[in-house]
């Protein structure tokens, strides 16, 4: 009883008006289409995005090609093909067996900032500045897949019931409310971190080396907790195994801090 007009509100209020994000810093990328297997642009998404950003006072423009052209001034906006912005179980579309459903989607942005410059030894120095790219300026902080096609033997078709399905990240979302791309920094790790930096003498964040090891700790102590507190204990078998290797591997990142 709701598709891409409600959730795409639902997520801008979410985003701006429950977690208080600046729409400023938000930029959104939408599926650009393949026009070989009939699948059109998804102009409907960028349409309801940029009539948001309108109400918010901002003139979103749309960035056709970001890929080679970067992130350009007004742009807010973008059309990424189907390797970013098309979801299936199989991949691309021209992965998809007969049946199968598929869709594309429309994914969140934060903007970090200009400031967080590439570094001048970086591998992306050299390349464009966009919202898909490793540089860190821009991170993923949710999607919506709208599955409405299904792969047929002459192409695909619309599928009778359509469905959303939401992707986030709930410390990705507090890195961007925080303006702070480093999530083991977050209050969510306030505690573990303090403990961690007390036993072992070192201060999280100074070291390249020993932060990485921080790291591991932090976010595997975080999950053994949460698999014993499901009922799972070290074994030789199983989700016991997952978990023994886990904290097998944050023992010998505690041992090298």
């Amino acid at each position: 009883d709701y598709f891409k007009r409600e959730q795409i509100m639902w997520m801008w209020d979410f985003l701006v008006h429950e977690i208080g994000l600046d729409p400023n810093r938000l930029l959104f990328t939408c599926f650009r289409g393949n026009e070989e297997l009939g699948i059109p642009k998804d102009t409907e998404s960028a349409e309801i995005w940029r009539k948001l950003f309108a109400e918010s006072g901002i003139d979103a423009k749309i960035g056709e090609n970001p890929e080679h052209d970067g992130v350009r001034a007004g742009e807010r906006i973008f059309y990424y093909p189907e390797k970013k912005n098309w979801w299936s179980r199989s991949g691309i579309p021209a992965n998809m067996p007969e049946g199968e459903p598929g869709g594309p989607d429309t994914e969140m942005f934060w903007d970090f900032g200009a400031e967080r410059k590439i570094h001048e030894r970086s591998q992306w120095k050299d390349e464009p500045c966009h919202v898909n790219c490793d540089c860190g300026r821009f991170m993923e902080i949710g999607n919506n897949v709208f599955m409405e096609y299904r792969k047929t033997a002459n192409g695909f078709e619309k599928l009778s019931q359509r469905n959303v399905d939401f992707g986030g990240g709930l410390e990705r979302i507090m890195a961007a409310k925080r303006n702070d791309p480093d999530m083991f920094s977050g209050d969510i790790f306030d505690g573990i971190r303090a403990k961690a930096e007390e036993l072992s003498g070192k201060t999280y964040g100074t070291d390249t080396k020993e932060t990485y090891a921080f790291r591991v700790v932090l976010d595997h102590v975080r999950a053994s907790a949460f698999l014993v507190g499901d009922g799972v204990l070290p074994s030789n078998t199983d989700q016991g195994y997952v978990l023994r290797r886990i904290l097998r591997r944050a023992i010998r990142y505690s041992d090298m801090l």
